[in-house]
């Protein structure tokens, strides 16, 4: 049962791969056969294994964030912040990023980041005289870094996997603002490498027009999305600093991301600050499905002892102090064809509370170097992400850069993810 599951796993990722069609759809399908055929689960049993929680979540505040898409709030702060940057061509490995970061962590997610900033970034690139592949980089680890952000996407959905293999929410919060740091750090110094080489090339000139002012909806709008991630981790930090604080801890009981994002939804649509349809439209449904579908397939697996297994499995073959690095490796070579969100996060996250308790790992140690392996190969012209990165680029540069980000982006991030890896196994 417990091999025929893991099949059906890999199968489903293959399909999606290879069909290019969402690998949600199959792996319920997989999770309808094996559940009610094999397993004889009633399928509303099955049905119920829909992680309607992580759906909601990221349906309320995908749906909020739209508005920023929409009326433009998001585009407009990214020529802003550019052309604030842009008397220094030489640092503009380090603007990208930090420009892709700012726009992801409030709010857009990794691939509406990668969907508006990759011209723009291809696009400076041209003009300035940049390497293509320091662009692609700053971009993609931009984006990603930012995205896990504690209430933007990815940052959701970890926290909401981590819940969901039962580990507390406080727990949760303080391991995702570590998935944060580390993300966001290790780029920096990744991206050095390309600043350092930017000093000597003479070629480098950008003169940037300054973009219009912001809109009074826009201003809006940003200050909402401001106020929401202020209202959204407030109360936390003060758990955390005041934990036997009882007023602190009866206002972060009641504190939800997702029906706080459904508030300023309501708030957003009697403002007007954009149209409700193309809000809606917006809403990263494939992301949804996948996950959701993942999920599903991985519930099953548990209701199996699948998950047990594997943890067993890795506790008693791995020496203790290279599991770390061995969950960075797998990570890191599922994320090559598949989504960090839809496939890896949700087919790893669930075995590390077994791992962590049987060998004494920190838990959040095996979270961030789970993220750090598929998130080091997550721009693979393969992935979801580096196949949005490479259509983005003109297409005269497209072959040179689908080499080099095989030759060069995969193995840099895969090196620098393996380094981190280890110094952190030192420090937990």
């Amino acid at each position: 049962m417990i091999l025929l599951i893991i099949t059906c796993i890999v199968i489903a990722i293959m399909l999606g791969y290879i069909t290019r069609y969402n690998i949600g759809i199959f792996a319920m399908i997989f999770a309808y056969i094996v559940g009610a055929f094999f397993m004889d689960l009633p399928p509303k049993k099955i049905i119920a294994f829909w992680p309607i929680s992580i759906f909601f979540v990221i349906f309320s505040v995908s749906l909020f964030y739209n508005f920023a898409s929409v009326n433009g709030t998001l585009e407009k702060l990214a020529e802003f912040l550019i052309y604030k940057f842009s008397k220094y061509p030489y640092l503009f490995p380090y603007i990208i990023f930090i420009v892709s970061a700012i726009i992801a962590a409030l709010g857009a997610g990794f691939y509406s980041v990668l969907a508006f900033m990759a011209p723009i970034t291809f696009l400076l690139c041209e003009k300035i005289n940049l390497n293509k592949i320091a662009g692609a980089m700053a971009i993609n680890y931009g984006a990603l870094g930012g995205a896990n952000f504690m209430t933007s996407q990815s940052g959701i959905i970890f926290r909401g996997l981590m819940e969901n293999s039962g580990i507390a929410s406080d727990e949760a919060f303080i391991s995702s603002s570590i998935i944060f740091s580390v993300t966001f750090i290790l780029p920096i110094i990744v991206l050095s490498f390309f600043v350092i080489k930017s000093f000597k090339n003479k070629n480098l000139n950008y003169i940037a027009t300054k973009p219009e002012g912001f809109t009074t909806k826009q201003k809006t709008t940003l200050f909402l999305m401001l106020l929401m991630i202020f209202i959204i981790l407030f109360p936390p930090l003060l758990h955390i600093i005041f934990p036997h604080q009882e007023s602190i801890t009866f206002i972060n009981q009641k504190i939800d991301i997702a029906m706080i994002a459904i508030i300023f939804v309501a708030i957003a649509l009697f403002l007007k600050l954009g149209d409700e349809k193309k809000v809606i439209a917006l809403i990263p449904w494939n992301t949804l499905i996948m996950i959701c579908g993942v999920g599903m397939l991985i519930s099953i697996a548990v209701e199996a002892g699948t998950i047990t297994m594997l943890s067993k499995l890795i506790s008693s073959q791995v020496n203790t102090f290279l599991i770390p690095l061995a969950m960075c490796v797998i990570a890191a070579f599922m994320s090559l064809f598949s989504s960090t969100l839809g496939v890896v996060a949700p087919a790893l996250f669930p075995i590390v509370p077994a791992i962590a308790s049987s060998s004494g790992l920190d838990q959040t140690l095996l979270f961030t170097c789970i993220i750090l392996g598929a998130q080091s190969s997550a721009i693979s012209p393969f992935s979801s992400g580096g196949s949005l990165v490479l259509g983005s680029c003109p297409e005269k540069y497209k072959e040179i850069l689908f080499k080099d980000l095989l030759t060069k982006a995969i193995p840099i991030g895969f090196a620098a993810a393996i380094v981190t890896s280890i110094l952190l196994s030192l420090i937990f």
